[in-house]
């Protein structure tokens, strides 16, 4: 084995490393342990806990396991009972005086060989985590033959491969994701351990600790198309379950860092201010636990508790984090760190005194990397839809302008889910366009290429819009589907209980249009409509644009109609077979407009909505009658792009506009000069009997309420914004985005200015 040389490397003072650390020092430390027992008598939670742990280190004293070895650490320092640490130092010795570690064979063979992969990390961290805590017990001599063996078996394969120089194979640019973190971290625990004993190790673990922000700050790169890691609002694109892991295990060294040199200037790492909220609004609390957006390699069941606990031990407490900790304490991860296992028995924050509901917005675009959740309120059992166009490659699929709708507990629109990497479904399916919630084209999505070279073109989501009891966003995928799309843009308009999605759709080459559909329940097609059913939760799914699907079974009577087929493929980790749905467009086209209206049922019988169709010259729209109001959504022929220089106006139904799309809402017994609620999608004016009820030099995004004598105005798509609204009655308060503004009132007109300009 090649020796690594170390320079010398200073990162506060000479004294950090040359002062002995005091064992247990890292995890397992004496201030925890002590208060654990002091609390596991009166604390119900934390003694149930405490009794599957010492079962586990029971259970673990017959056997010769290296990774149950922390539960036999934990086990000792509670007890005093020195079996455990005596059957850890067996253990421990055995595992060094044995065969090298080394990853598994499939890594073994690659150019060159990497001896350190996930399983290999584990072995790390796991035997950091009982040397440090049996320390004090061992002899000098028992300690000197371990911590050598730690650092030939562990750190050196470990930092070697994926830190240190000379040997290093791998690159923030090639395996940047949750593998760097673990393999690097834990291997820099391991080194961090044993520090008093093997001075290498303790140079290593300084120098990887000063280097670590490098990983949260990677901002991707051009040559090779790799993402940045982190959203400014705190995402990760790799998905919850990836994110939750790499985040984490980097967490655990800071965290083991600080405990060991508490005196040591934290780091600086800004990407993790807004990391909890990341996790939070990609969150849905339904069935009395939190489960997690499932879009890429992640499942429902998988939680963020470890990030959540770990950054609020290091002092980033927040009371929305306590809220997410006490739905995820019981446990539904097998990788979690719940109360019953040894670092979550000691570090479990009390969550007695969280708050019912956390203080967050109802709805978050995460704009750098492509992923968005609107939601009703954040309750139990509320309504959430959550949507996904952004980078395409690795953990993230092929899924640009998919969506999943959360109702009642239940996810009824969802994700068609993953299986184990090495299965040919994986990347034959599970991966592809075909196993989410998009539109194809003559049966293609997303090229398959994209899953190993990423998509070089990425979706983008934009004009995030949420006025309460109306919500927009816009999802383009035409970059990711350009083999066969110059236009692939979908807007959804969820307005009260109706999830409106309107895609607007161009080709190269006339050819077939096909919506997919992923759905959770009972799904039963009635005459022109879906229905779909779990448990309480209930809605209805109708296509409307550019056709409705075929009222009955008999096809061959409806030739103009959409067609409704069912398929057929593999389910989640490939436990059997599943039905998804497809609707067909009825004739080839190369250029469309799809119109779905998603109906969200208070309970399965209610009576749907009467929508009607409603057209004119380079326009088309529906008429909706819901709940003693009528809701009339017209799209501009003239403005997706078919003209250049001109400006798109068109006369709908006694409107002038120039807008892309727009919605205006009235009551029943009134017209629709008396709109109460109007919503504009990329519209510069909007006109009626003379009267300019919204004016703006450029196109913007604006919905507009009115109640009493308040006038709400959420509004975006320029930076310098001067808009003006027609104010048919006397106005005393007018919100902004939210922000209570001052105003101008000029007769029956407002007007409005926003300066939104990156300023010096």
């Amino acid at each position: 084995m090649k020796k690594i040389l170390l320079a010398a490397f200073i990162i506060v003072s000479n004294l950090l490393w040359s002062q002995k650390m005091q064992h247990p020092a890292l995890l397992l430390t004496s201030e925890r342990v002590n208060y654990a027992k002091k609390m596991t008598d009166s604390d119900p939670r934390l003694k149930e806990a405490w009794k599957i742990i010492k079962k586990q280190a029971d259970d673990a004293l017959s056997k010769n396991d290296l990774l149950k070895t922390d539960y036999l650490a934990l086990a000792y320092l509670m007890s005093n009972d020195k079996k455990y640490a005596e059957k850890t130092k067996e253990i421990l010795l055995n595992s060094i005086r044995g065969k090298q570690w080394s990853s598994t064979d499939e890594m073994m063979l690659r150019k060159p060989a990497w001896r350190a992969d996930l399983g290999f990390s584990h072995k790390c961290r796991i035997s950091a985590i009982a040397y440090d805590g049996i320390y004090n017990m061992l002899s000098e001599t028992e300690r000197k033959e371990i911590a050598e063996g730690l650092f030939n078996y562990g750190v050196l394969p470990g930092l070697g491969d994926w830190f240190l120089e000379p040997t290093r194979i791998h690159s923030l640019n090639s395996m940047g994701h949750n593998w760097w973190t673990s393999c690097a971290s834990m291997s820099g625990l391991l080194a961090l351990s044993i520090s008093n004993e093997v001075p290498q190790a303790a140079t290593a673990a300084a120098k990887f600790y000063e280097q670590l922000p490098e990983w949260f700050a990677f901002a991707g790169d051009e040559l090779q198309n790799k993402p940045k890691s982190f959203d400014k609002n705190g995402g990760m694109y790799e998905s919850i379950n990836y994110a939750n892991f790499g985040i984490s295990e980097a967490l655990v060294y800071m965290l083991a860092w600080k405990n060991a040199y508490p005196n040591t200037k934290p780091l600086e790492i800004p990407e993790l201010k807004n990391t909890p909220d990341f996790f939070m609004y990609c969150g849905y609390q339904g069935d009395n636990k939190i489960q997690s957006l499932n879009f890429g390699d992640s499942r429902a069941e998988i939680t963020a508790e470890n990030v959540m606990l770990l950054l609020y031990t290091l002092g980033q407490k927040e009371d929305n984090m306590l809220w997410y900790l006490k739905q995820t304490e019981t446990g539904n991860n097998r990788e979690g760190l719940y109360r019953n296992t040894p670092l979550g028995f000691l570090y479990y924050p009390d969550t007695n005194k969280a708050p019912k509901e956390p203080n967050l917005k109802n709805s978050q675009l995460f704009a750098d990397f492509g992923w968005a959740t609107l939601r009703n309120n954040w309750k139990h059992d509320a309504t959430m839809l959550a949507v996904k166009s952004g980078h395409t490659w690795n953990h993230s699929h092929a899924d640009a302008n998919s969506f999943l709708v959360y109702y009642k507990g239940e996810n009824l629109i969802a994700d068609g889910g993953h299986c184990w990497y090495p299965n040919p479904a994986y990347r034959d399916y599970f991966f592809q366009s075909q196993a989410h919630n998009v539109v194809l084209f003559n049966g293609e999505g997303q090229p398959v290429n994209q899953q190993y070279e990423g998509s070089m073109l990425d979706g983008k989501l934009t004009n995030l819009l949420d006025a309460g009891t109306i919500k927009y966003i816009l999802a383009n995928a035409t970059g990711p589907t350009s083999n066969n799309f110059t236009r692939n843009f979908r807007h959804f308009l969820w307005m009260d209980n109706i999830i409106y999605i309107v895609d607007d759709l161009k080709t190269y080459k006339e050819g077939n249009f096909e919506w997919l559909w992923h759905l959770e329940g009972e799904v039963k097609k009635s005459g022109v409509d879906i229905n779909v059913k779990n448990n309480e939760a209930a809605l209805t799914i109708r296509p409307i644009y550019p056709e409705y699907i075929t009222p009955s079974n008999f096809v061959h009577d409806y030739p103009t109609f959409s067609r409704f087929e069912e398929r057929k493929a593999p389910s989640e980790d490939l436990k059997g077979e599943t039905t998804y749905y497809a609707v067909k467009s009825p004739v080839a086209a190369r250029k469309i407009k799809g119109l779905t209206a998603i109906v969200l049922k208070e309970k399965e019988t209610d009576k749907m909505p009467k929508i009607e169709k409603i057209e004119g010259k380079d326009w088309l729209g529906i008429r909706v009658h819901n709940n003693g109001k009528i809701t009339d959504i017209m799209i501009n022929q003239l403005a997706d792009g078919t003209l250049m220089h001109s400006n798109s106006w068109i006369w709908a139904d006694g409107w002038e506009t120039d807008a892309y799309m727009f919605a205006v809402t009235y009551d029943e017994n009134s017209k629709p000069n008396d709109a109460k609620e109007i919503c504009i999608i990329y519209g510069s004016a909007l006109r009626r009997d003379n009267k300019a009820y919204f004016g703006s030099l450029s196109k913007l995004n604006m919905i507009q309420k009115l109640e009493g004598k308040t006038m709400s105005v959420n509004i975006d798509g320029q930076p310098l914004i001067n808009a003006s609204f027609y104010a048919p009655k006397q106005l005393d308060t007018l919100l902004v985005n939210g922000v209570k503004s001052t105003f101008d009132l000029d007769g029956e007109y407002l007007s409005v200015k926003l300066d939104n300009r990156i300023k010096d």
